[in-house]
């Protein structure tokens, strides 16, 4: 249920007025390229008000809603990793003078104040396990622990999930549960409940014009979001989904998957989980300046796995079988949970139309005799 302590926002204006005032980037949905993508926005108007999404397997599309809905629409092909773990980050730089002295530089620490407009519970489960990942082993990301601490997080219930969306068999569902400073549920009209999941969050929501939770809002609210969670359009296999794997890794099943995918790595690109990471050096013509990178890389990528004698993992089947394995199943080995949180991008946006859902179920059902 909604907490008790939650007001009704009739306009998001003032809201990302006051996030832009705080001298934040106001990061959140707008339609792009004909698909809804994460960028800056400025106003309210920049939102996808009545754009809703028609998902498949290896499909997406724009569709007109009949509302004005903000956010009645599924995760698009960016997730908030693209801010919170980079695609390419310096490292240092090097430079050699005309006496043969080098110098080395690093990049200074990230100066970026970011707030998250529109963060669905899957995302807000992505983030955390991204952070588990990324700084909660020997040698912790510390520039990626300041962007997450220093991010600003409106989270919105979801009351839309899409075709390829599984979040409740992944173990999550369509409210948040932690991990915001605000979250949101938008019902008709548009009109937003709010709550405050924080300090800071409850310090903005003081800041904006409001009006206490009438009954029927918050009745009207919670019925959505329960709605939501009996309409997702995919789900999990049941059973222990991690000894599964581990008992098929001979199973013919991978050499199926294999004939029909294209080991381009798109999975991984949207997937807001994966963290996969290669260094990649750099020098200008003349010798004089050296650059080096972290930059994603993919477990699908034939050299990600190379070593001296060539690539562990030269098969597409061998590679699809590590993406899958250790995403539902080695995952809760290093970090104490699944990589997975149900989004459906790696459905959506593989170019072969390869559903996850579908290969787990292949998977689980066993070899034909």
């Amino acid at each position: 249920m909604t907490g008790s302590h939650a007001v009704v926002l009739e306009s998001l204006e003032p809201l990302i007025a006051v996030l832009r005032a705080d001298g934040r980037q106001v990061i959140g949905p707008t339609v792009r390229d004909g698909a809804i993508v994460l960028a800056e926005i400025s106003s309210a108007a920049d939102l996808p008000h009545g754009w809703g999404t028609a998902l498949a397997a290896g499909g997406y599309r724009l569709r007109r809603r009949s509302d004005g809905a903000a956010f009645g629409h599924s995760g698009g092909p960016t997730s908030w990793k693209r801010w919170l773990h980079p695609a390419r980050i310096p490292l240092w730089s090097a430079r050699r003078a005309a006496d043969g002295t080098v110098t080395v530089t690093a990049p200074p620490p990230p100066r970026e104040r970011y707030a998250f407009l529109g963060v669905r519970p899957c995302d807000l489960r992505a983030i955390a396990a991204q952070h588990r990942v990324l700084t909660g082993g020997q040698f912790p990301d510390t520039d990626h622990e300041r962007r997450v601490r220093d991010a600003f997080v409106v989270a919105v219930h979801c009351t839309e999930p899409g075709e390829t969306c599984f979040c409740v068999s992944a173990g999550g569902g369509p409210r948040a549960g932690s991990g915001f400073d605000l979250a949101l549920t938008e019902v008709a009209g548009p009109r937003y409940l709010a709550e405050a999941g924080s300090a800071d969050g409850e310090r903005v929501l003081a800041a904006l014009p409001q009006r206490p939770a009438d009954d029927a809002t918050v009745r009207d609210a919670d019925a959505a979001v329960d709605a939501a969670r009996a309409r997702m359009g995919r789900s999990l296999p049941g059973g222990d989904l991690r000894r599964m794997l581990a008992d098929r890794v001979g199973s013919a099943a991978w050499d199926d998957v294999a004939s029909r995918c294209l080991s381009c790595g798109n999975c991984t690109m949207v997937c807001p989980t994966c963290f996969c990471t290669s260094v990649e050096d750099t020098t200008d013509l003349d010798g004089t300046t050296a650059h080096r990178s972290l930059r994603w890389d993919s477990c699908f990528d034939l050299d990600f796995s190379y070593l001296h004698g060539g690539p562990v993992r030269s098969s597409t089947a061998s590679r699809y079988r590590q993406w899958l394995t250790h995403k539902l199943g080695t995952w809760h080995d290093q970090f104490g949970s699944a990589g997975c949180v149900g989004c459906g991008r790696c459905v959506v946006w593989c170019p072969a139309g390869i559903d996850l859902t579908a290969e787990l179920t292949a998977l689980a059902a066993g070899d034909p005799p």
